[in-house]
């Protein structure tokens, strides 16, 4: 074999080496971190090489950019050398168009290219390699390491990542909606998300509202305040005296028939308010994450919201909090609401008390819910008026017909969505 061909057979192996590196580098800088750590904690001795690695990045790009560099000018300067001995001077210029094709094509593009598409794969693949190639190169790789910080300490250069917390949440939202078109995790997609904005929501926007409460006159008879408890969907109900913002205890219905079957003697002289838990008032700006803390440490299921002038507003409970997380929990004694109707044509009839949160998590829309909690508080807020039945309004790129009015109340509305996207 004569010494041309070797020289090819040399530039041939030194471009598989170049795309080795290539790869590699792309593989182990888009790989997922959590995916790996998931497959170390399962046993996989490839994702722990891969971890490893990425505990000192500098010194891993460092040996691959080193490798990568050596062979690629290496193999230009055989290409060269050859090609000059067939055709003189003239050699240099077909050397460099070559080798500029060849490395392209072969030592960067297709193995960079296949690397993105496949990261993980790749990434276990050359994890035992690359760690080989680090600790043969790791003198040089720590020298150069030693000169980098010199230049970056002369021009005042800070080598500190720098992550904000809210950079780190942002990062973890981005992660989510990256698997935003496949319907086979949209509910766990539905899920992490919520979990997420928990700081973000105040106890205001997922409370039941006053006016939908059930409470309880301390005035009232035994005998009606029993039948109030026993008519009523709720385990816990707010007990008032004098006036409804003056609330005094909770009343558990538990608490309520226990004490009733306690006694022989009927409901007579029976107070029921002695069996009522203190009342536990919360501002409406608490977020969900703090109130969530809270039930935790004082084991209780049930707050009640008041505003800054110490009027109640309504009531938050434990699953309240968890239905943000997990979509609507519905029970036997839940009072089933039809708050949503598709419409044939495309739209939907909604009424106005229905949350915005809700509408979001349902339909993937992206209504902003930071000036009002429901839907019709959303087109008043938008609106600056109180409108009347038959307008139309568009905004969001929602089209929103006021369907119903009760007094100065949207009861509901015909939300007609933005087509989707192509």
């Amino acid at each position: 074999m004569d010494t041309i061909t070797l020289t090819l057979v040399a530039v041939a192996l030194l471009q598989v080496l170049s795309a080795f590196f290539s790869g590699s580098e792309t593989a182990l800088t888009a790989v997922s971190r959590p995916l790996m750590h998931q497959l170390e904690h399962d046993g996989d001795p490839r994702a722990g090489g891969v971890n490893r690695l990425l505990l000192s990045r500098d010194r891993l790009l460092g040996a691959l950019l080193l490798g990568n560099n050596l062979v690629n000018i290496l193999a230009s300067s055989l290409a060269t050398s050859a090609l000059v001995g067939l055709f003189g001077d003239a050699g240099i210029a077909y050397a460099t168009a070559g080798m500029t094709v060849v490395v392209v094509l072969f030592g960067e593009v297709l193995p960079k290219t296949y690397a993105i598409y496949h990261a993980n794969r790749v990434a276990l693949w050359v994890a035992g390699p690359v760690q080989a190639v680090v600790l043969a190169l790791n003198p040089l790789v720590r020298a150069i390491e030693l000169v980098v910080r010199l230049i970056f300490r002369l021009f005042g250069a800070s080598r500190t990542p720098t992550v904000s917390p809210e950079a780190a949440m942002a990062e973890l939202k981005g992660a989510i909606e990256v698997h935003g078109g496949k319907s086979e995790v949209r509910e766990e997609r539905q899920m992490l998300r919520s979990i997420l904005e928990l700081a973000d929501v105040e106890v205001g926007q997922v409370m039941t509202h006053r006016r939908n409460l059930v409470t309880l006159d301390a005035g009232l008879s035994p005998a009606a305040l029993l039948d109030r408890v026993i008519a009523s969907p709720y385990t816990r109900l707010p007990l008032w005296c004098d006036n409804s913002d003056n609330i005094v205890g909770v009343l558990h219905a538990r608490d309520v028939l226990r004490a009733v079957r306690g006694r022989s003697e009927g409901l007579e002289g029976l107070d029921l308010r002695t069996f009522a838990t203190p009342p536990w008032f919360i501002p409406a700006s608490t977020t969900l994450q703090e109130q969530l803390q809270a039930f935790r440490q004082r084991r209780e299921h049930f707050a009640l919201v008041v505003d800054e002038y110490g009027s109640l507003m309504g009531v938050v409970t434990l699953e309240d909090i968890l239905e943000e997380i997990v979509g609507d929990i519905v029970d036997e004694h839940d009072i089933a609401v039809a708050g949503v109707r598709p419409q044939s044509d495309g739209s939907y009839m909604i009424d106005g008390a229905v949350p915005i949160r809700d509408l979001n998590r349902e339909f993937e829309w992206h209504l902003p819910d930071d000036d009002a909690a429901t839907l019709a508080g959303l087109v008043l807020h938008e609106a600056r008026r109180i409108p009347e039945v038959g307008q139309v309004y568009l905004f969001y790129g929602f089209r929103f017909e006021i369907a119903r009015r009760q007094r100065n109340q949207i009861t509901a509305l015909r939300v007609t969505p933005p087509p989707p996207a192509a």
